[in-house]
């Protein structure tokens, strides 16, 4: 048993959770994901790697479905049955010079411990949150300790730029020189702004696909990257964004959308 040591709601349907894994914490990276279990009928979800201490993993997510709704309902003291991890590759760190770091809505939660690490390694860091409005954001100050530069978009301008984040990075690349850009967060984000940067900026980015297994065996998370068939559990999470089928990856995210609905609407029960 995995036992929850902190809970907090950081932002709309957004928690943040502490979990006591001492053997996944002592090898997790940044980039790196793990795969829990609520209890024995539970479905398996994977979740980015928020922080980590020598003994706790810190995840957040967002409550989109039944089993993320369970998830929130869960306090501290309460225990997770499954936590395995650390599982995917790294995110590979070196001094690249200037690197732009891009969240978008949940995907402000993974950039943290990429930005956190290389700024150790003395690279210049700007880092673009974006979400729906200012209630989805979070930890922002968490960025400004880090960071050389912290910028906002919000789709309805409740906060910072009004818009999306491809037009706050627009700005960015008509000012200044980048010599890295990472995104996380939705595959349409990311999409537009491996668009934007093709044949001018290097681009890496997560990928979340629907995954079970974790390991590279159910063939869930396959993708085709640069005409290739790679499986995102076990080759990345992070690709070169320049060489992913953006199309074949978010047409395979939507084969079980009906299902999910169900879901949502409480149609659906364990078995």
């Amino acid at each position: 048993m995995y036992p929850i040591l902190q809970k907090k709601k950081l932002a709309e349907n957004t928690y943040m959770m502490e979990i006591e894994a001492p053997e996944v914490a002592k090898k997790a990276k940044p980039g790196q994901f793990i795969i829990l279990r609520i209890d024995e009928k539970g479905e398996r979800i994977p979740l980015t790697i928020a922080d980590s201490t020598k003994k706790t993993i810190i995840m957040v997510f967002l409550v989109v479905g039944k089993t993320t709704e369970e998830l929130s309902l869960l306090k501290k003291g309460d225990s997770l049955i499954d936590f395995v991890g650390p599982l995917g590759i790294p995110s590979k760190l070196q001094e690249y010079g200037h690197v732009v770091l891009i969240g978008g809505g949940l995907g402000i939660a993974p950039i943290y411990p990429v930005a956190k690490a290389l700024k150790k390694l003395n690279n210049r860091i700007t880092v673009i949150m974006g979400a729906k409005s200012k209630k989805y954001l979070f930890w922002e100050d968490h960025f400004k300790d880090i960071c050389d530069k912290v910028l906002i978009a919000t789709d309805d301008g409740s906060k910072g730029s009004k818009g999306f984040v491809s037009n706050v990075l627009n700005e960015v690349i008509r000012k200044e020189k980048i010599d890295l850009v990472i995104a996380m967060g939705p595959p349409i984000m990311m999409k537009t702004i491996a668009d934007m940067t093709r044949s001018r900026i290097k681009t890496i980015c997560s990928l979340n696909p629907i995954m079970v297994d974790g390991m590279g065996m159910c063939g869930g998370c396959r993708i085709m990257v640069d005409d290739e068939v790679k499986f995102a559990c076990c080759d990345g999470p992070e690709f070169n964004a320049h060489k992913v089928d953006w199309d074949e990856f978010m047409n395979r995210n939507k084969t079980y959308i009906d299902e999910e609905s169900k879901c949502k609407a409480g149609k659906c029960s364990k078995k």
